[in-house]
């Protein structure tokens, strides 16, 4: 994929559908942005599209698949695939349900009794696991034979885990992904991967060698060359793929290592701690030992990952940040795996990056100036591009605590808040991030004292600089222009560098 930024959204949050989704993008962010991450479009039966039914299917509510390639035409499109799990309600579940033992999915899922000698872990055993709930992660199903059995289910009680010891399982991903590329992927996010392997007295998380075997495997499939469904959609490149997890960040400097490009879940709390300490030390550090063929994010869907920051910040480093969050409205996703020591810890902070900078326009675009000169393809979640607060009426609402940075935003809202000053600033940043040619070049770091960062990138005689003022949470952007003078770049206007 191109180095240039990617908004992430849900099908029907930046407007109400997919038509409104592209409508929104080409009206006024046409130069913003170069790719879109839409989370999961699919008919779904939980956990806002990640529980999905089929991957054949568009959800009728957000449009067809020729919405999907309209997009596809004009913005690299990055779809999530879930290896880790299937909704109780696919098709392929239900006729588990319907025949049991005699149903041609009955070792595709994965299954208490078959993986635990005995039919059910010991407590040891489950305290080992690396687990999102306080339990066991399984649901116990009935079957129309009237039986009952425990299914792995690691997440929310309509996912069930596959079993991708499996072959009937492996025909599943296969035939999936050969059909997403073919609606015109570019990049496939393999959500929740470091689950789909399971292994006896293990955390039944990111197990070696099994890992790199598994993600070989789907590497392979989407090496294949792409064949198009519509005549619209350029086929001819291969398909990338972006493992997602959050842990250590050594986890995502091996996989970097393995060949693989990686998120950086590390930079939203570390951009937080370096604002509220004004102190660029930690951020400096992590600048020279990150992966270079990384996505960066702020915001997304999802919460800011704490675990991905442990022995990069302090724990009292990292306390201060939590605590601060939750002075600017954030709540707390928790882990329960035995590296909580007994308890549970804060695994995710859940809040809007604009809420948890304070709401403050100039630490706003501070925070995103330091993402764009981060080594990596940036990512701006809907949210954030319209610099959006914290919706506790829809968190209120709906009794789900994520959903306090998940406001769907419609036409109406989009067209008035794209004339927020703040907006328009970091449109203008964008911009500058897309058409600069210097972000595939080289990365420096020159000596400022710790109330200060200054980053520089330089490409075959061009250079673009960040010079920023962490107490004072102000910034300037200068750049070499095509005579080779040195220009600054003005929020204030558009940024046109062809011209």
């Amino acid at each position: 994929m191109k180095n240039k930024i990617m908004l992430i959204t849900y099908a029907d949050s930046f407007g109400k559908n997919l038509k409104e989704l592209k409508k929104m993008v080409d009206t006024y962010f046409k130069r913003e942005i170069n790719g879109i991450h839409i989370l999961p479009f699919f008919p779904s039966s939980g956990d806002r599209g990640f529980a999905p039914i089929n991957y054949r299917e568009v959800d009728p509510a957000f449009g067809t698949w020729e919405d999907i390639r309209a997009l596809a035409a004009d913005y690299e499109l990055m779809f999530d695939f879930m290896i880790n799990h299937l909704s109780r309600r696919s098709p392929e579940f239900l006729d588990f349900m319907e025949k049991h033992e005699n149903s041609e999915y009955a070792d595709m899922f994965l299954r208490f009794q078959k993986f635990w000698p005995g039919g059910e872990p010991t407590q040891e055993q489950v305290e080992l696991l690396n687990k999102r709930k306080p339990c066991a992660p399984c649901e116990e199903i009935r079957f129309a034979d009237g039986t009952t059995e425990k299914i792995w289910c690691t997440f929310d009680n309509e996912q069930m885990d596959l079993n991708l010891e499996s072959e009937t399982a492996w025909q599943f991903v296969e035939k999936t992904l050969r059909f997403l590329m073919a609606q015109g992927a570019s990049m496939i996010r393999l959500d929740a991967f470091a689950f789909a392997t399971k292994k006896l007295d293990t955390t039944c998380f990111f197990i070696e060698p099994e890992m790199w075997d598994m993600m070989k495997r789907v590497q392979g499939i989407l090496d294949e060359k792409k064949v198009s469904m519509d005549a619209t959609v350029s086929m001819d490149a291969t398909v990338s793929m972006l493992p997602e997890i959050h842990d250590h960040y050594t986890v995502q400097q091996k996989i970097a290592d393995h060949g693989y490009a990686v998120y950086d879940f590390v930079l939203p709390v570390m951009v937080l701690h370096t604002l509220y300490s004004a102190s660029s030390r930690r951020l400096r550090h992590w600048l020279t030992i990150c992966p270079k063929d990384q996505h960066t994010t702020l915001d997304t869907h999802d919460g800011l990952g704490t675990v991905d920051v442990e022995d990069l910040l302090s724990e009292e480093e990292l306390q201060t940040v939590i605590d601060r969050t939750e002075e600017y409205g954030a709540n707390f996703k928790w882990d329960y795996s035995r590296k909580a020591l007994g308890g549970k810890r804060v695994y995710q902070i859940n809040c809007s990056y604009y809420s948890a900078v304070g709401e403050d326009d100039d630490s706003y675009l501070l925070s995103r100036a330091i993402q764009f000169f981060t080594p990596g393809v940036p990512q701006v979640y809907y949210m954030g591009l319209l610099a959006g607060e914290n919706d506790y009426e829809l968190m209120e609402r709906t009794q789900y605590d994520r959903n306090i940075s998940r406001h769907n935003y419609t036409v109406e809202e989009i067209e008035t808040l794209v004339q927020k000053p703040v907006v328009k600033r970091l449109c203008r940043l964008m911009q500058f991030r897309n058409a600069y040619p210097v972000f595939d070049g080289e990365m420096s770091l020159p000596e400022t004292d710790d109330s200060r960062l200054c980053i520089v990138w330089s490409c075959q005689g061009l250079e673009a600089r960040l010079d920023a003022d962490l107490q004072e949470k102000t910034f300037a952007v200068t750049y070499l222009d095509k005579t080779g003078k040195t220009d600054k770049l003005s929020l204030e206007e558009d940024f046109n560098w062809n011209e």
